[in-house]
């Protein structure tokens, strides 16, 4: 059951500053010179560069005679190596600041770098909740997905690969200086990451807003990307060039990203970090694969919370009770997970029934996440979703 909001005060973190829009991303040049960076890293991934996407950044940078580098190794699900590699380049080449140009794995990788180049011990002191004391290095985010919210949250995750897990850093200290938001830079983001990644934003709301740390604030921002999201997403994912849909996208994965920086998202995302850290599945499509199963199994603890997001969803709620209300909630996430391509089970990535038990019992350990799912899940209820899922 949800927390009562009453006598409980709560905070609101985002990124220093957002810039929102389409040719929001022509207003780098004034922040770059705002933030005083002379010689920035742009950390991308090798898609972003063949897009051609890079070079509405590095123009802006030429114009003023900043000297920069692109480093642009960054990988799906990122490894904790990335990190050490790109902070290394970043130490040599005395790099003053970073720009993330990228999806959340650019994003995540960045906001690593920029605090763990100024600090002496190894990265494995970092992980875990504020274990990071400041950040002195300039950071600005810049999304080429709508997506992860990474450019306005304070996590970063990565993959450990010795040990096959999801390992996290939170911390204030990772929410970038200046947080740029232009529909414009998703246009050449390919149709299947369109598609994760936008079932990723959805999951970040419909979790934001089902959180035991939910606030008027955060129910605001989740209902709105809600709306823009199940209504944009199919669109952008028909027709990639479709400017307003990307824009809907755009704004409401930035929504979702502000309202699950601050209200948490839950078990979704805690059943799915063991499928990527052991089966390297994106992120996105992990979630969306979990999402209805996971909302199926909540809604004994939250159903009236559900009138909420039928309603975001547009759904017709009149005369329906409760529970028929969030069985066309579950039966609409199934759709538009089908509608976009998104494939259905954990079957279909050959991961064995027989690895549901593992799974479950690495999945229990993520308590961060679980301390905001509204109801209480044990080892046996996550091994019957995973079981559902499969």
């Amino acid at each position: 059951m949800q927390l009562s909001s009453l006598n409980r005060v709560s905070s609101f973190k985002s990124a220093g500053k957002l810039i929102t829009g389409h040719g929001a991303a022509q207003q780098l040049q004034s922040y770059v010179q705002t933030l005083g960076m002379k010689c920035p890293l742009l950390v991308t991934d090798s898609g972003v560069v063949a897009s051609g996407t890079l070079e509405i950044i590095t123009e802006q940078l030429m114009a003023l005679n900043v000297t920069y580098e692109v480093f642009d190794q960054v990988t799906p699900e990122p490894e904790v190596e990335i990190v050490e590699i790109c902070t290394r380049a970043f130490i040599a080449g005395q790099y003053d600041s970073v720009i993330a140009i990228g999806g959340g794995s650019a994003m995540d990788i960045a906001k690593c770098v920029a605090v763990y180049a100024r600090y002496e011990g190894p990265l494995e002191g970092l992980f875990g909740e504020n274990k990071v004391a400041r950040r002195e290095v300039p950071l600005i985010a810049m999304p080429t997905t709508a997506g992860t919210g990474s450019e306005v949250t304070n996590i970063a995750i990565l993959s450990d690969k010795a040990q096959q897990m999801k390992k996290g850093i939170v911390s204030d200290c990772l929410l970038p200086d200046v947080a740029i938001v232009a529909p414009e830079l998703t246009l050449s983001c390919p149709r299947s990451v369109t598609a994760a990644s936008g079932v990723d934003a959805l999951v970040h709301a419909v979790e934001a807003y089902l959180s035991n740390f939910a606030t008027p604030i955060t129910d605001a921002l989740a209902v709105k990307a809600m709306n823009l999201i199940v209504h944009a997403l199919p669109k952008a994912f028909a027709n990639p060039n479709h400017l307003q849909a990307r824009e809907d996208m755009a704004t409401g994965s930035l929504l979702a990203g502000l309202a699950f920086g601050n209200a948490g998202v839950g078990a979704v995302h805690a059943l799915a970090y063991p499928l990527g850290g052991r089966y390297h599945l994106a992120h996105g499509v992990t979630n969306a694969l979990l999402l209805p199963f996971v909302m199926e199994w909540n809604k004994l603890a939250c159903v009236e919370r559900f009138r909420g997001i039928a309603v975001a969803f547009d759904e017709p709620v009149t005369g329906l009770s409760d529970d028929a209300v969030a069985d066309l909630v579950i039966k609409r996430l199934h759709k538009l997970c089908a509608d976009v391509e998104i494939p259905s089970g954990l079957r279909s990535f050959d991961i064995p029934e027989s690895a549901i038990p593992a799974l479950a019992a690495e999945a229990i350990n993520v308590e961060r996440l679980l301390r905001n799912n509204p109801r209480v899940l044990t080892q046996a209820d996550i091994e019957a979703i995973y079981h559902a899922a499969y």
